[in-house]
């Protein structure tokens, strides 16, 4: 069963995604020689039995970026696909560098099932960027969520929250059973709770890597991808001369800086409410959708950011978008400019937009999930656009030459939107893979995978 499922779905995505996996094959070429020794080896890690274990990989590797959310413990269609889409490119893409580039035949097929059984080997590697500042329950859908109110945590980065006060929302089981959670992953959830050390986003990842190898036993497939956290994990880990600490300092030193953060953004510097980096709150808050601020000039100096946190909406679920999360917070405070232009995350905790602190990822491709429907098409350009612009030689210095950034524009890939997987029933991405009772259903929507080559 798992040989069939793998092939199948192997099978439609050499049809399918063929130019996908040309791209990439084309991309590595060289490419060692382009990267050299400037980038610094990468730490990451990846649970096992429950236990965080770390894993460090040479700079000179080629990285595909890929992710699954804090913001529920469950795993979902929609992150399944992408670990999976995020495998087979990386693997096909080593296969055909290594081969070279034909029309797959039948053996070619036999060989890559095979490797996909196993972690990858060659120069494409695949790995999930967990964004650890978002809120616990961005999306109406984790099971946690009355417990995540109630202990004052809504408003709270992931990075933050504690697990000692969380427990299983009963109502919220009673309500989404099998088209956002299913009964049978609610103990082993429960369990990893239990046992968790306190930190949430150490738990969510146990309980995924726990699910991922039940399903990578299912599909045939080797799902133990490393994980890179960021902001917050990272800013904690760096002194104020790494990497995000220059990146926040130099986008805040002066006006024309500031400036040319917006215009990347496409945001008018008229009102200057966009906070570029967003200063968490001593009560702990530190959710940018509840964050209100403002930008304060002298000049051309940056002289405050006015920060007020407000009891916000969030986000609903697919099933019910009456169901809208909320974060709840109520604080007013103001940040001195030069604490941002000569920046310390540990006297002033704050979390960058993505766009800025995505700079730090080590990513030379990353795979989106369905720009144009489920994903913002903004938050690519913004991102495409500060990358050229620091290839300028504008907005910030040093990144390539101090700091090893890969400045190139990563290779944009996408799972088609129209093809994504969804329940069976209630067609929803959100559901998590325990709603589906046969996953040969999903295999059937085969997996596709689109090149954006209008964002390179």
């Amino acid at each position: 069963m798992p040989d069939d499922l793998c092939r199948k779905l192997l099978e439609d995505f050499l049809v399918s995604s063929w130019s996908s996996i040309e791209v990439i094959v084309e991309q590595l070429k060289g490419f060692k020689e382009r990267v050299g020794k400037q980038r610094k080896p990468v730490a990451m890690f990846r649970f096992k039995n429950g236990r965080k274990v770390s894993q460090n990989f040479a700079g000179d590797h080629f990285f595909l970026r890929g992710s699954v959310e804090y913001s529920n413990p469950q795993l979902t269609l929609e992150e399944v696909q992408g670990i999976i889409g995020a495998r087979m490119l990386e693997t096909c893409g080593n296969y055909f560098h290594k081969c070279g580039l034909r029309k797959p035949d039948a053996n070619d097929i036999s060989e890559i099932c095979e490797a996909l059984k196993k972690p990858s080997e060659g120069p494409i590697v695949a790995f999930l960027l967990n964004t650890d500042d978002i809120e616990p329950d961005r999306y109406s859908m984790n099971p946690l969520k009355a417990s995540i109110v109630t202990s004052g945590q809504s408003a709270f980065p992931a990075a933050y929250v504690k697990t000692e006060n969380l427990s299983i929302d009963q109502r919220f089981v009673d309500k989404y059973e099998g088209n956002i959670i299913c009964r049978r992953e609610v103990e082993p959830i429960n369990e990893q709770l239990e046992n968790a050390s306190g930190s949430y986003v150490d738990f969510v990842d146990a309980v995924k890597y726990a699910q991922m190898e039940e399903i990578a036993e299912t599909f045939g497939v080797d799902l133990g991808l490393c994980v890179l956290r960021m902001p917050i994990a990272t800013l904690q880990a760096e002194t104020k001369n790494d990497l995000l600490h220059h990146i926040i300092s130099e986008v805040h030193r002066d006006y024309e800086s500031v400036s040319e953060a917006y215009n990347c953004m496409r945001r008018s510097m008229t009102k200057r409410t966009t906070l570029l980096t967003v200063p968490h709150s001593t009560k702990g808050y530190g959710s940018k959708r509840a964050a209100r601020g403002k930008l304060h000039f002298e000049g051309a100096k940056l002289k405050s950011v006015s920060v007020n946190y407000r009891t916000t909406r969030l986000y609903p679920n697919e099933i019910d978008p009456d169901d809208v999360s909320v974060a709840k917070a109520e604080d007013s405070f103001t940040v001195s400019g030069d604490r941002l232009v000569d920046y310390s995350f540990l006297e002033t905790p704050s979390s960058p937009q993505f766009f800025l602190y995505s700079l730090g990822s080590p990513e030379n491709a990353v795979l989106w999930h369905g720009i144009g429907a489920f994903a913002a098409p903004k938050l690519l350009r913004s991102y495409v656009s500060v990358r050229e612009s620091c290839g300028r030689g504008q907005l910030i210095e040093d990144l390539r030459g101090k700091y090893g950034v890969w400045i190139e524009v990563p290779l944009q890939f996408n799972l088609v939107p129209d093809f994504m997987w969804v329940h069976p029933v209630h067609r929803n991405i959100d559901a998590s893979v325990g709603c589906v009772d046969d996953l040969a259903v999903l295999v059937g929507r085969g997996m596709r995978l689109e090149y954006l080559s209008a964002f390179r």
